[in-house]
């Protein structure tokens, strides 16, 4: 029996919608034709939209007026009753009757979030609680609760054990642990003071966005009626208890039905349920629980009359248009009914159970997996059981991996090698920071040194003293299939279940032993039937640079290599990663000349800029990357807007004249995983010199050729060493020889290693036909064989070596021939 054979059997019944119009293959092959090469697993973060949902909404828009609902015109008329229309739709879907309840649309559930806040009857006798595990955008709302005098404090609600299936109340079944009480005003009244006539806010989310969990809804009665018995008289217990439930995430295959459940406030977000349109959200909210909202702010759209030179204003009496500020996003909301058409078709009884299936099964496989020495390779978050039940758990897995010697892989790792094989995914801590801290086991000193250390949201500091500051983070959507879950499961097993390469056995043993002494190190450099094949020098950081047989040394390394880069208006750096089109500027610099010559296919004419130029601008600036402090030069408008047109957006061109490194996050970085702090660098990323070996780069060709031949995929990619921006190519002696080397000298000048060069995907753009394309290789095949802590090397960093007697004179050159001796003791 094959995988799928065995999937279907337990879940057949549950997976790719048997009793809809069409399966699950029919949708997807109709439906989403663009993910045939792509994996999407980031649901929680946006689903899809439908191929055909698109087609009927561009259908729509190209063959009806819509106008501005503020006015009495046919096409206003028209458009008030497709927002009419939606409102009651949103309000169906949930089971909200119009007499209870209002649909308001906002700008996304975030703007839905913040009407609450700015409007809720905060007093010094209120109190905000909410669970551990609320997006960042609830969190927010206790900047408005603490501002005005409230208490506010975090909760953890845990199942109890079933201990003999016997039926019990909410208050048995769960446990409510309160977290500190947090205060802002010290005129807070005495506990003793507090009375029931403050109105409070608990909120909570319908499904965690980490780790997938859904909360009862029992939740929302409990609350209201039972307050101080949930809370164990506490005295932030007292007054009238409203519920706030947070369902951007779980509106989609569970919304609440607010007939049983009657929640005061909900806010969905669109996007999240069907993929389009983005930007829209919805706050539904109770009457009684609208009458008590004191809006100050009125706008067009919110009054009935308003006299500008004196203090009066009628404002409407509609619950709508009293909080949609301003003209609604109309077209938008004439879209939705497009998507719930879909979810009409397919029911959410049936998605929820073709995503739980999913769900279900890749968890099981996670769990299952070990390494050769039995180790556990996967920790999932989150108590979700594995038996089938819809109700227990969502759409997420949430999980991190280990390495056989039990420490972390990091979720930025995963990340980037999945974008390899074409999977998209999530890593993080989603915005969830209560979540995140809870299940990664983070305590406050953790999160408050590792924003010490320099981490944020997003960046790439993903292990820090050992502990995950994420996690990996998989969710399906009503349009995934077993498949995607299949290519994920092997993806995992081919890229973090393996022993170590002989490749990384080496650079580890490397990296732990004593550094070589400098005395006698021109002794024991060997003979070398290695030497230096070519030059390459990048005046300009990211564009192409040119082969020269000789070129000058200077202290920054090759002369004038990486000496200039372009900055948006904004400051940010251009890079090809970024901007793929620096990659078609050509550079050349004439020595005898002293001038910098630039074409670009984009440009008429060649932009040529004197070295020793008069046309930079009076003064100069500073500011900083990776930790180096720059002075730099600026161009006058000429120059710059060469550029400009060049790159297809404004920029500036700047020139280093000073740099100083200011400071290091982790001083305890391992051999070649950080930048040279011990040399002057220009604009270089890491080092003074970037050095590949012909033959590693024919090694990796060949492994390249045999890939494509055992995939059947046509001609295999032919890597240039050019590819990988080297500034010294030599050729000679074994591939990877250069792994090993520890110092070197190429003719008269001697240097030392740094250990290898990380590489992007940045090698993946390639030039054709006067355009810059990408695939995923080399960097997929180098991710194979060339995998060390997460970094993929190939090619070593140089720089001259400061311990050697024999320093570097103003008159040094580097040649083409020039013998490499290396030494690797």
């Amino acid at each position: 029996m094959d995988g799928k054979e065995e999937f279907l059997k337990e879940f057949g019944d549950f997976y790719g919608y048997p009793n809809a119009p069409k399966s699950i293959d029919e949708i997807r092959s109709t439906e989403f034709k663009r993910l045939e090469d792509t994996v999407y697993l980031d649901h929680a973060g946006a689903t899809l939209y439908s191929e055909l949902q698109m087609e009927a909404i561009f259908k729509d828009l190209t063959t009806t007026v819509y106008g501005n609902p503020h006015s009495q015109s046919d096409s206003s008329s028209a458009t008030s009753d497709i927002v009419r229309e939606a409102r009651r739709q949103v309000l169906d879907y949930c089971n909200a009757s119009q007499k209870d309840y209002k649909c308001i649309f906002t700008s996304g559930a975030t703007a839905a979030l913040k009407l609450i806040g700015e409007n809720f009857p905060w007093s010094c006798k209120s109190t905000f609680m909410y669970t551990m595990e609320n997006h960042n955008s609830v969190l927010g709302l206790r900047e408005y609760a603490l501002n005005q005098g409230a208490a506010a404090f975090a909760v953890d609600i845990n199942e109890a054990v079933d201990q003999g299936g016997a039926s019990r109340s909410f208050l048995t079944s769960f446990k409510v642990i309160q977290h500190p009480v947090q205060i802002r005003n010290e005129a807070k009244v005495l506990e003793g003071e507090l009375t029931g006539d403050a109105y409070n806010l608990f909120a909570f989310p319908s499904e965690c966005n980490f780790s997938g969990m859904r909360f009862g809804l029992d939740l929302v009665n409990n609350v209201k009626q039972n307050a101080e018995k949930i809370l164990e008289g506490s005295p932030y217990s007292k007054g009238h208890w409203m519920v706030l439930i947070d369902a951007a995430k779980g509106f989609a295959a569970q919304p609440p039905d607010l007939s049983l459940y009657p929640a005061d406030f909900v806010v969905i977000s669109f996007y999240k349920l069907f993929g389009y349109p983005t930007g829209l959200g919805a706050l539904i909210i109770r009457n009684d629980a609208a009458k008590l909202l004191k809006k100050t702010y009125f706008s067009g759209g919110t009054v009935a009359a308003s006299i500008a030179d004196i203090d009066f204003v009628r404002r409407r009496e509609a619950v709508e248009e009293q909080f949609e500020d301003g003209t609604i996003s109309f077209l938008s909301i004439a879209s939705i009914r497009h998507g719930f058409k879909i979810f009409n078709t397919l029911t959410t009884s049936a998605m929820c159970w073709h995503t739980m299936s999913l769900t279900k099964f890749l968890k099981r496989k996670l769990l299952a997996l070990r390494h050769e020495n039995g180790e556990s390779v996967c920790t999932l978050y989150g108590n979700c059981p594995l038996k089938v039940s819809r109700h227990d758990c969502g759409s997420i897995v949430s999980f991190n991996l280990k390495r056989p010697d039990g420490s972390w892989f990091g979720h930025r790792e995963v990340e980037k090698l999945a974008s390899l094989y074409g999977i998209q995914l999530r890593t993080g801590c989603f915005c969830n920071p209560g979540a995140c801290a809870k299940y990664l086991g983070l305590s406050h000193s953790d999160l408050l040194s590792n924003l010490e250390a320099g981490h944020v949201c997003w960046d790439d500091n993903d292990v820090i003293n050992g502990k995950p500051t994420g996690a990996v983070r998989v969710s399906f959507g009503y349009m995934s299939t077993y498949e995607d879950a299949k290519k994920f499961i092997d993806f995992i097993r081919s890229s973090f279940i393996s022993m170590p390469s002989e490749f990384e056995k080496r650079y580890l043993l490397r990296s732990k032993s004593i550094p070589c002494p400098t005395e006698g190190f021109e002794d024991r450099l060997s003979s070398s039937a290695c030497h230096l094949k070519s030059i390459t020098i990048y005046p300009i950081k990211s564009c192409a640079g040119f082969i020269v047989n000789s070129w000058p040394l200077s202290d920054t390394g090759l002369q004038y290599d990486r000496e200039w880069l372009l900055k948006s208006l904004t400051g940010e750096i251009l890079t090809q990663k970024k901007v793929p089109e620096m990659f078609l500027i050509k550079t050349f610099i004439n020595l005898n000349q002293q001038i910098l010559s630039v074409e670009s296919p984009h440009c008429k004419r060649k932009l040529q800029i004197k070295l020793d130029s008069n046309s930079y601008l009076p003064g100069k600036e500073e500011f900083y990357l990776q930790s180096q402090r720059y002075e730099v030069q600026c161009y006058e408008n000429e120059i710059n807007q060469w550029f400009s047109d060049a790159v297809g957006q404004p920029c500036t061109l700047v020139r280093c004249c000073q740099s100083e490194y200011c400071f290091s996050l982790n001083k305890n970085r391992s051999m070649g995983m950080c930048r040279d702090v011990n040399s002057k660098v220009n604009f270089a990323n890491e080092a003074q010199f970037l050095l590949i070996s012909e033959e590693s780069v024919s090694d990796l060709n060949n492994r390249l050729c045999s890939k494509t031949q055992k995939l059947s995929c046509g001609a295999p990619p032919n890597v240039n060493p050019m590819r990988f921006r080297p500034n010294l190519v030599i050729s000679g002696g074994e591939p990877y020889a250069e792994d090993g080397w520890r110092n070197l000298r190429i003719g008269n000048t001697y240097f030392s290693s740094l250990g290898g060069c990380n590489r992007c995907q940045m090698i993946n753009f390639y030039q054709q036909t006067g355009q810059v394309k990408k695939t995923n290789e080399p960097l997929a095949t180098l991710a194979s064989y060339r995998r060390i802590k997460g970094k993929i090397l190939f090619g070593i960093l140089l720089r001259y070596d400061p311990g050697n007697k024999a320093r570097l004179d103003t008159n040094s050159w580097l040649k083409v021939g020039d013998e490499v001796h290396p030494n690797s003791e």
